[in-house]
């Protein structure tokens, strides 16, 4: 049975500004609402309560006005006389039912609705009113009510007493009123949050327009166009952006600058040995020459290419090695005296009288840069030191740089070559190599920070040699 492969895991879809905005906007809106919907029912509720409260005492000051009383305080023996009539004038509608009881101070039954529970709390420290009254909310019949209870002193010609007069009002109508007032407010919350919501639609799509006009400048670019991006009235937020992408276009621009140098300089010099190579192959068939000396005229062919395809690999290297970031520390002078001692059998085979003194210098590079600028140094000088002549090599510290001096006894530079120095292939015939050593090193000085200066040195008016500097800052001061 062959297995189907699952499926590899959804692109994440990006991210919607306009999405983001309006849950950043709208949702803290939403629940401000809802927390303010909670309070306000609340605060619509107690406003009704005090409003209709003064109902329910005016309720129970009409009753008491009817009561009548035999005897005197703990003898007293209260009257009443309050048909249900006289509570319909306080009834708001027919979804307002009301009760009441009339007791005494014992809780002892006088006149109304006996299953309403009797008041035992106590009156407030500061009732609202200046009446002996108390309110507060109970159950009855079932339903929630709110009660309203009046301490009654009675009096007549026959006796004094106290009575508790309590009237009890269902609370549909106080609830059905803060139900909709806060219904009229949430609805026009509701067109509040929809109008924000539109409002920030139309102003993330207003001001994402300069991005999209921007993408299809990009788009409709023909391909290789590194052009830096023409954005005069972009928006001050989006400079940033449009500054970084023309620094990341100006960085494509030199690499690929770089890959068609080197692919042009490439082609146009190893053509030269190779149509070299091939001459002689045929010569070597035809047997014009001898085979010994055809074969040593194609290996001295092969290994000036082969030097020139290294050096040429080296200068795109340099370039590499340009765009890398976060090199460590290599101390040049250890890469100096490495690199003098591999090219020890050539400064041996001329006889040459060599010096060398050195101390650390820390350089922040890559390792390889610091010995391929020695070794092209080196090279070039020890090529140019005629047999038995002197060179000296010198690492040291000058105030915030490292210095690498290579001295020779060579012939020095013409003062025609000295403008085209640093230049691929510009110095070959004249200093008898491919004309990349010196530009290898000018290009690895140049990542790295410093400078290298080439001076002949005289001696009573005669050249006695060139003088190859190199100032490289330390690593401890930010090279």
């Amino acid at each position: 049975m062959t297995s189907v492969p699952s499926p590899g895991p959804r692109p994440l879809r990006p991210h919607s500004l306009r999405r983001y905005l309006l849950l950043g906007i709208l949702l803290p809106v939403m629940l401000l609402i809802a927390l303010n919907g909670i309070s306000l029912y609340g605060r619509a509720l107690a406003a009704l309560n005090t409003a209709y409260d003064r109902t329910l005492l005016a309720s129970t000051k009409v009753i008491g006005e009817q009561l009548d009383v035999e005897g005197y305080d703990e003898a007293a023996r209260l009257r009443a006389t309050v048909p249900y009539s006289a509570l319909e004038a306080f009834e708001a509608d027919t979804r307002t039912r009301m009760v009441y009881r009339v007791s005494s101070l014992s809780g002892e039954m006088v006149s109304g609705y006996a299953d309403l529970p009797f008041w035992h709390g106590r009156l407030p420290a500061r009732p609202p009113y200046a009446a002996l009254v108390d309110f507060y909310d109970d159950v009855y019949a079932g339903a929630e009510v709110r009660v309203a209870v009046l301490l009654q002193p009675v009096a007549s010609a026959r006796g004094r007493g106290m009575a508790v007069v309590q009237v009890a009002e269902t609370l549909e109508l106080r609830r059905t009123l803060a139900r909709q007032i806060l219904f009229d407010t949430l609805w026009r919350q509701a067109v509040l949050v929809a109008v924000i919501g539109l409002v920030v639609m139309l102003v993330v799509q207003r001001a994402t327009r300069p991005v999209r006009q921007l993408s299809a400048q990009l788009r409709e670019r023909p391909e290789g166009d590194l052009t830096p991006i023409a954005a005069a009235d972009a928006p001050r937020e989006l400079l940033p952006l449009v500054d970084a992408t023309n620094a990341v276009m100006a960085r494509l621009a030199a690499m690929l600058d770089n890959q068609k140098r080197f692919v042009r300089d490439t082609a146009h010099q190893l053509r030269t040995p190779l149509a070299v190579l091939k001459t002689q192959v045929q010569s070597a068939l035809r047997g014009d020459v001898e085979p010994m000396q055809a074969l040593a005229e194609v290996n001295e062919t092969v290994e000036r290419a082969t030097i020139l395809a290294n050096q040429m690999l080296s200068l795109a290297k340099v370039e590499q090695l340009r765009q890398q970031p976060g090199s460590g520390v290599a101390d040049l002078a250890e890469a100096v005296r490495e690199v003098a001692l591999d090219l020890s059998p050539l400064i041996a085979e001329k006889d040459i009288d060599f010096e060398i003194a050195t101390e650390p210098v820390g350089i922040r590079a890559h390792e390889w840069m610091l010995r391929e600028l020695a070794r092209n140094l080196l090279h070039n000088a020890i090529k140019q030191v005629p047999a038995g002549g002197s060179l000296a090599v010198r690492v040291e510290r000058e105030g915030d740089a490292g210095v690498l001096l290579v001295r020779d006894s060579g012939p020095g530079i013409a003062d025609a070559l000295r403008v085209r120095l640093f230049q691929p292939f510009s110095a070959g015939d004249l200093r008898g190599g491919s004309g990349l050593g010196l530009a290898i090193c000018h290009e690895i000085v140049r990542a790295l920070g410093g400078g290298i200066f080439l001076d002949n040195r005289e001696i009573q008016g005669h050249i006695a040699g060139l003088d190859a500097t190199v100032r490289l800052p330390l690593a401890e001061n930010g090279g």
